[in-house]
């Protein structure tokens, strides 16, 4: 056997080369920052130097250092292994609320869209009441009806994330129904006797799936926001939980003495954000959809 053939790589990696490079750049660096996050949220927990509520880690308020890269707070505990710890929280809390949020839109989505009539204009009213309030008002009744007693509980978090986002999520998903509806193949499959449930989970949800993908990967980007503006304004995880938003509420006092330390959660949600929308705008390109990346 030649040394060629011992030194050649793969067939299957030689061929995914080509079409990595044939991917826009905008999902590429995205994917990248992404991947980053998602082995830091994995990861993070076994090798970060410090637990999350440690304290007494170093000096309160001292500035960054090989020890403590974003500094420490005033409780003595490490930013940068607080930030390290929250990235599976913030991440797990805003892909779980995205989901469920996807799931309950694209059902009405395609429900509305599919049955029309009064079903369509009852739910059409009622999704776009709920549109015409601001996220983040919307985001804030919601937890203020579900009572101090669940303050803070993340399954509530995961639900008010569902609520905002599902029927943003629900409107498209009738739109491509309604569209979907006209084709051929669902009138025959109404000719054939299939009800309604049937025809959505054969032909208009696998016909609708790039688009409700965009949605998702669109959505997701704006979750970690959503719950970082919570965690700031106080109706968020409680503490000492290393939520970003919280974080960076605990320490904007100390902006001045140790901006460090609010630079550091801000940033980490910064990339995060700026790296779903990369992916979602690449996501978008390839399945040759658009987006707009402004509306939340």
């Amino acid at each position: 056997m030649s040394t060629e053939t011992l030194s050649a790589p793969p067939a299957r990696w030689t061929g995914l080369l080509p079409l990595w490079r044939q991917t826009p750049l905008s999902f590429r660096i995205g994917l990248i920052v992404l991947v980053l996050h998602l082995l830091v949220a994995a990861t993070g927990p076994f090798w970060a130097p410090y637990g999350f509520s440690q304290m007494g880690t170093g000096h309160p308020l001292s500035g960054m250092d090989w020890a403590h890269p974003f500094g420490v707070d005033q409780l003595g505990r490490d930013i940068f292994s607080r930030v390290v710890h929250g990235s599976h929280i913030v991440i797990l809390l805003s892909l779980s609320g995205t989901l469920l949020g996807l799931v309950v839109g694209a059902v009405l989505g395609l429900l509305s869209g599919y049955v029309g009539g009064w079903v369509d204009e009852i739910l059409q009213r009622l999704l776009e009441a709920l549109i015409s309030i601001p996220f983040l008002v919307l985001a804030l009744i919601a937890i203020a009806a579900a009572g101090p007693e669940l303050s803070g509980n993340p399954v509530l978090i995961v639900l008010v994330v569902a609520l905002v986002y599902a029927p943003r999520i629900a409107r498209m998903a009738r739109s491509v129904a309604v569209d979907i509806a006209t084709r051929d193949y669902v009138t025959v499959a109404r000719l054939r006797g299939e009800n309604a449930w049937s025809v959505m989970r054969r032909e208009l949800l696998p016909n609708a799936t790039s688009v409700l993908l965009v949605e998702f990967a669109l959505r997701a980007g704006y979750a970690p926001v959503l719950i970082g503006s919570l965690g700031f304004l106080g109706f968020g995880l409680r503490p000492p939980t290393p939520e970003w938003g919280l974080m960076i509420s605990e320490n904007r006092a100390l902006i001045m003495i140790t901006p460090i330390t609010v630079l550091g959660p801000g940033l980490a949600l910064a990339s995060l954000v700026v790296g779903l929308n990369l992916f979602t705008e690449g996501l978008a390109r390839i399945l040759g959809r658009t987006v707009k990346l402004g509306v939340q």
